[in-house]
């Protein structure tokens, strides 16, 4: 029997707008020359610094990705090379798609994950993806992205899910079946984040008829294209309404952080947003983008507003309720009854497909663990998101242009239609 050499590489996943880099490996590579991958290298340091060290040399990007996931390594046996590989899977989000490829790879191609079924791969591409991919488990826990983001994340899930099974050649109504849960389980995912539930199901409501796993992975794929679009129109409203002006935020919206960078606002107050404090991380951008930003707590935003150092509060909502009224992050409501106390408009940059369908919703909270962990029986109240009055909101920044409280029952029938696939 051949003895194996063991060689422990990392691979390296770059996501862009739901879409996921591949690299044609060149003929100078010591194996698998022609085949795709995605980057890739030998480890000779720790896994983490070798992955930022080989995305900057293959792809020049090393300054504009964030590291989202580490997944579990595994091992690829090749008994023609011999060898034994210890695969170090990574997923990093980049904030563009400028490419200075090196002598490694000769064509490069930015496709949905599921491209990587139908290409001729280095082996096991498709497990290293799947080993980093967002899981239904990684939306429920995650505490650090707004609703936009993770509605992105389920519409990829769901396309990845669909794109395989079709892979897989099973029975079609087995197909349906399952990803009908799938589907169900990224609705129920974070109840408080409608546009989870209304992009998902615009998806399957599209394949009813259908029912196949291909129309599946082709909706979640055009689904993907939409709400970018969507949200990059309601980051265009925001920004024209930030430009020019002193503005307060707080929480983290990835539209609402897009419109601040894009936008040429005199100054920027952030607060931190605990529990979570995402704010600092917020600031923190911006201040790296040479914006005029600081850092103010919490529990002095009412004083900011009250000493007129902002002209406009911007926030992002994770849900609209048919009322006007809407649901954010904590704290939102004390910056909107400041705001409405000392008249400074207050605004909500969000697409209309974080409508809900129904006015009572169920509120995230942290367990009492997360919150106080000491000794002593103290009992815990700390939630997480609240619902903030219409009377309070001036009006919705959207892709379809500024919407004031009260359109919003109008427009609460079209996500009825679509739920109800």
């Amino acid at each position: 029997m051949t003895k194996l050499t063991q060689k422990q590489v990392v691979t390296c996943f770059l996501r862009n707008r739901g879409e996921v880099l591949l690299l044609r490996r060149s003929a100078k590579v010591g194996s698998y020359q022609g085949r795709w991958s995605a980057v890739s290298g030998y480890i000779e340091d720790t896994p983490e610094r070798t992955a930022v060290k080989e995305i900057s040399e293959e792809t020049g990007m090393g300054g504009a990705v964030s590291m989202v996931r580490q997944g579990a390594s595994f091992t690829v046996e090749d008994r023609h090379l011999a060898t034994r590989w210890v695969v170090h899977p990574f997923l990093f989000d980049c904030a563009h798609r400028d490419l200075r490829l090196d002598w490694e790879t000769t064509e490069a191609a930015w496709v949905p994950a599921t491209e990587i079924l139908a290409r001729d791969t280095v082996p096991q591409l498709w497990t290293s993806y799947a080993h980093v991919a967002p899981t239904v488990d990684t939306i429920r826990a995650d505490r650090a992205h707004g609703a936009s983001y993770l509605s992105y994340r389920a519409l990829e899930i769901l396309r990845d899910r669909a794109g395989w099974l079709d892979h897989q050649h099973q029975d079609r109504t087995t197909h349906w079946t399952q990803l009908r849960q799938v589907a169900r389980d990224l609705v129920q995912a974070r109840t408080s984040m409608a546009v989870i539930a209304n992009r998902i199901n615009r998806v399957m409501h599209s394949c009813r008829e259908a029912q196949s796993a291909q129309d599946v992975e082709r909706a979640a794929r055009k689904g993907l294209g939409q709400a970018y679009a969507a949200d990059g129109q309601t980051t265009q409203q925001a920004a024209r309404h930030a430009g020019g002006r002193r503005v307060l935020t707080l929480s983290r919206s990835g539209t609402l952080l897009d419109a601040l960078l894009t936008a040429d606002p005199v100054a920027i107050l952030v607060a931190e947003s605990h529990p979570g404090g995402e704010g600092v991380a917020v600031a923190e951008v911006l201040a790296q983008h040479g914006h005029p930003v600081t850092l103010i707590s919490d529990s002095a935003v009412a004083q900011v507003l009250q000493q007129g150092l902002a002209d406009i509060v911007l926030v992002g909502a994770d849900t609209i309720l048919p009322s006007g009224a809407f649901v954010n992050k904590v704290g939102t409501r004390l910056a909107a009854l400041a705001a409405n106390r000392y008249d400074i408009p207050f605004f909500v940059a969000t697409a209309i497909d974080k409508l809900s369908v129904v006015e009572e919703i169920e509120l995230e909270i942290m367990t009492s663990s997360e919150f106080y962990s000491g000794p002593e029986p103290i009992e815990v109240i700390c939630p997480l998101f609240e619902i903030i009055p219409a009377e309070l909101v001036t009006g919705f920044l959207t892709e379809i242009g500024e919407q004031a409280p009260a359109q919003m029952q109008t427009l609460v029938n079209k996500f009825k239609r679509i739920a109800a696939w």
